[in-house]
């Protein structure tokens, strides 16, 4: 398994151990992990904290030139929202987990010139199938529904 997903993996863990949504996601610069987050809308009482809004914000304030040089893993295929601050940064790749139980915002950033790969991995797939079953309210709350 890719090291990078793996580790979006694991902060996805992380948020549902909390009571959260798993999603996770991790901002790769060079060969190295610069950020990394998982959704906490519920533990901070967020309407913005998605897992790649969470991996940006911990990478911190960085020049374009970082960003247009990174890639982000994340286990979810991206919503608008996280689409926008792709597209804002000029993030060049996004690698999905899985795009089975959500499909998020991929044409858009395929039509702008992003490089988009999904894998479909079974873990991603059986986590947010699970959390969907068991927590159908606050999913449909996460995704604005």
């Amino acid at each position: 398994m890719d090291l990078f997903l793996q580790a979006a993996i694991d902060e996805a863990s992380l948020g549902l151990s909390e009571g959260g949504i798993p999603i996770g996601s991790v901002l790769v610069h060079q060969g190295k992990i610069i950020g990394r987050g998982h959704n906490r809308r519920v533990q901070k009482g967020s309407a913005i904290l998605h897992g790649e809004m969470d991996a940006l914000e911990n990478a911190g304030r960085l020049p374009a030139s970082v960003y247009q040089e990174s890639v982000l893993y994340t286990t979810l295929s991206p919503c608008s929202m996280c689409s926008g601050a792709i597209l804002l940064y000029g993030i060049p790749k996004v690698i999905i987990g899985e795009n089975q139980t959500f499909m998020g915002e991929e044409s858009l950033l395929e039509e702008r010139g992003v490089e988009v790969e999904v894998l479909n991995d079974p873990s991603c797939i059986q986590m947010m199938t699970e959390f969907i079953k068991n927590k159908p309210n606050l999913w449909n709350e996460d995704i604005g529904e």
